[in-house]
């Protein structure tokens, strides 16, 4: 059995572009970046200023002018984002927080929320 080329319209050979290889490709898996969780602080009527200025200072590790403006912020607009982090470490912050301020028998909130 003898295989003649395919003419195109004009005569010519015509190339269909199969020519008996095969092109390997590698797709690289694309790996999706984690949500992100802001963690805030709500005001409330009881607990110092100074309380959840150390808060502040001593789970998100801000310097004391970062941590003073933050409770400002609090105190006058009622909540305050301390920093945005993956959900388990949110979690664990807000987890932190909450206890040492119920060991010390503050009412603070602290929550996470979806950035």
């Amino acid at each position: 059995m003898r295989l003649e080329p395919r003419m195109g319209p004009n005569g010519d050979r015509r190339d269909d572009g199969d020519h008996g290889t095969s092109v390997a490709t590698r797709t690289r898996p694309k790996t999706k970046r984690p949500s992100l969780y802001r963690v805030l602080l709500l005001n409330d009527d009881y607990t110092p200023m100074e309380f959840v200025v150390h808060v502040v200072e001593r789970f998100f590790q801000k310097s004391r002018e970062e941590a003073t403006r933050i409770m400002l912020h609090v105190h006058h607009h009622g909540v305050g984002e301390c920093g945005v982090f993956t959900y388990e470490v949110a979690e664990t912050k807000v987890t932190q927080v909450m206890d040492f301020a119920r060991k010390h028998q503050h009412p603070l909130q602290c929550v996470m929320e979806k950035k």
